[in-house]
């Protein structure tokens, strides 16, 4: 099924959002903080085509449309929907079709609608980049495994690899994975990339004996 795409320009002020590990599925180029024109790219959520569209900066919004009611047919103009805050922090909206509400969080309807996302259970999951839940633009979303998500370093986001972080007070580079659901450390290293290699070693010993969980 085609889906419509429509594009708009944009002022907004972009902060900085670093790559992440070259396992993952897209990768997000480096911005710096400032003012830009970017283009905004609009595209029909699925299952709900003719009726709302989600944008690659994390805007939802409604189509014109009209309703067959009871006392006739209503016209409704389209507009971007105000998002709510769920009870975890995310920003959701709710979508209405055939009478029905859904309340959806917009992370995973711009996952769905252009990573062509499938939610299934824990098996494959949608991260925020820079650990901000409310921050949904599509270079800011990353599909990722439930092992990605629970070794990702999320104290103040120090390095683009799963599996690193930067500890201050030695001046180096942990490697650390998750191993029956308690972290374990791999070693400390001065270069962040050869901390990086220390986790896929690890991680690819782990695949072959547990064929991934």
């Amino acid at each position: 099924m085609r889906h419509s795409i429509t594009t708009q320009n944009i002022r907004l002020d972009v902060g900085v959002v670093s790559c992440y590990s070259s396992t993952c599925r897209s990768h997000p180029k480096r911005h710096k903080r400032g003012t830009k024109m970017e283009k905004e790219i609009w595209k029909d959520v699925p299952e709900y085509e003719g009726l709302y569209q989600v944008s690659s900066l994390g805007r939802v919004r409604s189509l014109d449309r009209v309703v067959n009611g009871r006392w006739g047919k209503t016209r409704y103009k389209g507009r971007v929907l105000k998002p709510g805050l769920s009870s975890v922090g995310y920003l959701q909206v709710c979508l209405w079709k055939d009478g029905r509400k859904k309340t959806v969080r917009i992370h995973q309807l711009v996952a769905i609608t252009f990573l062509n996302h499938k939610r299934c259970g824990m098996k494959e999951l949608v991260d925020h980049i820079d650990n901000d839940k409310t921050n949904n633009r599509l270079d800011n979303l990353q599909l990722v495994t439930n092992r990605e998500n629970t070794s990702k370093d999320r104290n103040g986001y120090t390095s683009q690899y799963v599996g690193v972080s930067w500890l201050k007070n030695m001046g180096k580079w942990r490697a650390a994975i998750q191993v029956n659901g308690k972290n374990k450390t791999l070693g400390c290293f001065d270069d962040e990339y050869e901390a990086h290699l220390a986790y896929q070693k690890a991680l690819t010993e782990l695949k072959e004996i547990e064929y991934v969980k």
